[in-house]
C-alpha cells in the first residue's frame, strides 16, 4: 500500500520502464513509477524500525518468528523493495497476456508483493515453511478484505 500513499507527491512520479516497450506491449505501465519504489522501501523500513521498538513489549513478542533485533537495520527497507519487485513482476507478466492495468488477476494481484518480500527477506532470515503458507494465506484473504472496504467506503474504485 506504500505506493497508494505516495501518489499525491509529484517527487519521482516516473515511469519505472520511462515509456518503453517490448513488441508494442510497455514493460510496466504507467502506474508503476519510482516514486513507488522509494515509498515501498521508506515504508518498509519505517514499519521494521517501528515493530523493532514495538518488540520490547511483551504483548508483541508472540506476534513473530524471531527476534526483530537480531535482523540487520536494512531489514525493513529489503522487505518493501522484494513486495514493490514482486509487483513489477506480477505487473511485467499482465502486461504479456494483455490483462489491462487495475484488471483483477487472481491469486496474483494478492500475493505478488508477498511473494517479493518473502523472497527478499531470504536474504538475511530462514523463514518456516509454516510461516510462509499463514502469510501467504492470511495475506491473500486480507488483501481481499481490506479492497472490497476500502470500495464500500468509497476510497478505492474498484473492488479487487
Amino acid at each position: 500500500m506504500a505506493p497508494v500513499f505516495a501518489r499525491k507527491i509529484n517527487f519521482l512520479n516516473v515511469p519505472v520502464d520511462f515509456g518503453y516497450s517490448i513488441a508494442h506491449k510497455r514493460i510496466f505501465g504507467d502506474h508503476k513509477t519510482w516514486r513507488g519504489i522509494l515509498a515501498g522501501v521508506l515504508i518498509g523500513e519505517c514499519v521494521f524500525l517501528l515493530q523493532r521498538f514495538l518488540e520490547q513489549y511483551p504483548v508483541f513478542t508472540a506476534l513473530h518468528f524471531t527476534s526483530y533485533q537480531t535482523l540487520p537495520w536494512y531489514f525493513g527497507a529489503l522487505i518493501g523493495f522484494g513486495a514493490v519487485f514482486g509487483d513489477l513482476i506480477k505487473s511485467f507478466f499482465k502486461r504479456r497476456k494483455n490483462i489491462a492495468a487495475g484488471t483483477s488477476w487472481i491469486p496474483f494481484d494478492q500475493i505478488d508483493y508477498i511473494l517479493g518480500g518473502l523472497i527478499f527477506s531470504l536474504i538475511v532470515v530462514r523463514i518456516p515453511l509454516s510461516a510462509w503458507l499463514t502469510i501467504l494465506i492470511l495475506g491473500f484473504l486480507l488483501h481481499i478484505a481490506t479492497n472490497h472496504i476500502g470500495f464500500w467506503l468509497g476510497i478505492r474504485e474498484q473492488r479487487w
